[in-house]
């Protein structure tokens, strides 16, 4: 993919991930409540994500039937990547610190963290 998503793009692809494979119908269907979005609106969306080799399509009939290509995985993992570095100087002690100094972790945060941290430390070095 060429570039980061837009929060327009991410709300989009949310609905592609879960849903997929979709036409512009359902998807203008899935989005108009909480977007407010046109037809039009998804078919520019579309084009663009195109574009970016972040979805593909499938003529059936009349109907173009989309699904992404870009996994969801790979899409939050660019994102974390482009956040700490923008915000972060790629260190995440600094945006930890930020959480804990705000409170912005629960309990049940701080343990699945520490789950993360230790099977990472156990997979490079074991």
């Amino acid at each position: 993919m060429k570039t980061e998503l837009s929060n327009g793009e991410w709300t989009l692809m949310k609905a592609l991930w879960d849903g997929a494979p979709m036409t512009i119908a359902q998807l203008t269907a899935a989005l108009r409540e909480g977007t407010g979005w046109s037809k039009h609106t998804i078919i520019s969306m579309l084009s663009r994500l195109e574009a970016k080799g972040a979805v593909r399509y499938q003529t059936t009939g009349r109907a173009k039937v989309y699904a992404p290509i870009l996994r969801r995985e790979d899409a939050v993992r660019r994102e974390a990547r482009h956040f700490l570095d923008k915000v972060c100087d790629g260190r995440m002690g600094v945006l930890l610190n930020a959480m804990v100094d705000s409170r912005a972790l629960s309990r049940e945060d701080m343990e699945e963290l520490s789950s993360i941290l230790e099977k990472a430390k156990e997979e490079n070095l074991g």
